[in-house]
């Protein structure tokens, strides 16, 4: 099968769903979703078979520009995380009543369509096309769809919107300077053109600025919770499970092996930089009553983690930097999940006033609590094969760094079982809790099983990933 395939039964999936109408929209979204999610697990297993599903085309000539694909085990492993999240991601949004339905699951799909191609493109100037595409639906999806009032939502979201807008110009202008030296675009061709010093010293930066407020990374997080907390919860899904994976995913694909020198140079600020927003967000989170914006202080905790471990530039960082990708993926889109089964119930996002539903609702409080683990990285789950591999490649530059990363644990620990204990345990709230529906148990059961199995047998995805890391480490020592 070719990778296009995939790509058009989003794009063609994000129109049939507009045209379907409000009623049908969402299991139209849910269909297209689902028959992506068997395309990417095709191109899997023909990629473990040995047969390529990469594509490239002549695009333009003048400039010399490509339609270039790149299956390879990195780009398959997040294309994987996309294509599984979004049909989950519709299906935790079956029983809200959305307005204007068949735009909202329109700009879903599409917003899947262009992140898969961000991972997939290795055409410089193809892979800013659909950088800068997946902004535009998370734009009016958070602003037409968001929480609190108008005006409060249209502040954060354009403060969101500008900061990642104006931080991919830099990214273009590294791409405009490096197509003037190679006289294309193409991934490799980027790769082995001969840089000073100096010059990858600016296209170290440029790319860094980007990325830096994608993910985020400390100081240029100050979008990020607000975002959060007033998107919708399918936005912030989409926003903290998928769309960050961009910004990581492009530090090891474009960043690093293009300008592995400045890399090494300048290693210690990035880590630096990386381990303070661990370390920041954790003490952030502590202080948080509204369960979203805990939630997303927690997450810029653990991406800040994962960017450390990008930037080791050792093999064994860039595994659990990978393998924390995925991880993170699954388990903050399944407790921003639980933020909203609760709020569906008690019309509440204070963690004060919340209390007693592990009485009310076994079941539910047992899912959240097995993500709540996978979330401080307990022995079995996913997140702790990322972890392992994360602090083990972070203590080959310095041990230091992996003990002060270490921290996230016991502070992760900390706060995630307070909250859970305020949540869950105590005194029932006066309101009845009932307990998880089917959709809902669909979805949060789908996302236990995953960071569970993968706990247990990891093997899948290493064998996926490691080939293709492997060879980005060549071009980085």
């Amino acid at each position: 099968m070719n990778v296009t395939i995939l790509l058009i039964t989003l794009l063609v999936g994000a129109f049939v769903t507009y045209l379907a109408g409000k009623k049908l929209a969402s299991k139209t979204a849910l269909g297209f979703g689902i028959i992506a999610f068997i395309e990417t697990a095709f191109l899997i297993c023909q990629h473990n078979s040995g047969i390529s599903s990469s594509f490239t085309t002549q695009w333009i000539s003048n400039p010399n520009i490509h339609f270039a694909l790149k299956a390879d085990g990195l780009s398959l492993a997040l294309v994987l995380l996309t294509t599984l999240l979004t049909p989950v991601i519709i299906l935790s949004s079956f029983g809200n009543h959305i307005k204007n339905s068949n735009i909202f699951y329109a700009l879903v799909l599409f917003m899947s369509f262009a992140m898969t191609g961000t991972f997939l493109a290795s055409d410089g100037f193809l892979y800013y096309i659909f950088w800068e595409l997946a902004l535009i639906p998370i734009y009016f999806i958070a602003l037409l769809w968001g929480n609190d009032t108008f005006e409060a939502r249209k502040k954060a979201i354009f403060k969101f919107f500008i900061y990642t807008f104006a931080g991919s110009l830099f990214m273009l202008v590294g791409f405009i300077y490096l197509y003037q030296k190679a006289g294309s675009f193409m991934l490799y061709d980027l790769y082995n053109v001969t840089l000073t010093s100096n010059e990858q010293y600016w296209i170290f930066l440029a790319f860094f600025i980007a990325y830096a407020i994608k993910i985020p990374v400390f100081p240029f997080h100050t979008w990020q919770a607000s975002t959060y907390e007033k998107a919708p919860t399918v936005g912030t899904m989409l926003l903290a499970g998928i769309m960050l994976k961009m910004g990581l995913y492009s530090i090891i694909r474009w960043q690093l092996p293009i300008a592995p020198s400045a890399a090494k140079d300048l290693m210690p600020t990035v880590l630096v930089l990386c381990l303070i927003g661990v370390v920041y967000g954790s003490i952030v989170a502590l202080k948080q009553v509204n369960i979203k914006r805990f939630f997303a202080y927690s997450s810029l905790a653990h991406v800040g983690l994962i960017a450390a471990g990008a930037y080791s530039l050792t093999l064994d960082g860039l595994l659990g930097s990978v393998y924390q990708m995925l991880a993170h993926g699954f388990v903050i889109v399944g407790l921003f999940f639980v933020a909203e089964i609760i709020y569906s119930r008690y019309e509440t996002r204070n963690i004060n006033e919340m209390g007693g539903i592990r009485q009310q609702a076994p079941q539910f409080a047992s899912l959240f609590m097995i993500l709540l683990f996978a979330s401080i990285g307990l022995p079995g789950t996913f997140s702790f094969i990322g972890e392992f591999n994360l602090f083990y490649g972070l203590s080959q530059v310095n041990l230091w760094y992996a003990i002060v990363g270490g921290t996230s644990i016991i502070l992760g620990a900390f706060y995630m079982l307070r909250m859970f204990q305020k949540s869950m345990l105590g005194e029932t709230n006066s309101k009845i809790f009932a307990d998880v529906k089917t959709n809902e148990k669909i979805v949060l059961g789908i996302l236990v099983l995953i960071v569970i199995f993968l706990g247990i047998y990891p093997k899948p995805i290493t064998d996926l990933i490691t080939p293709s890391l492997v060879e980005i480490v060549s071009y980085i020592k």
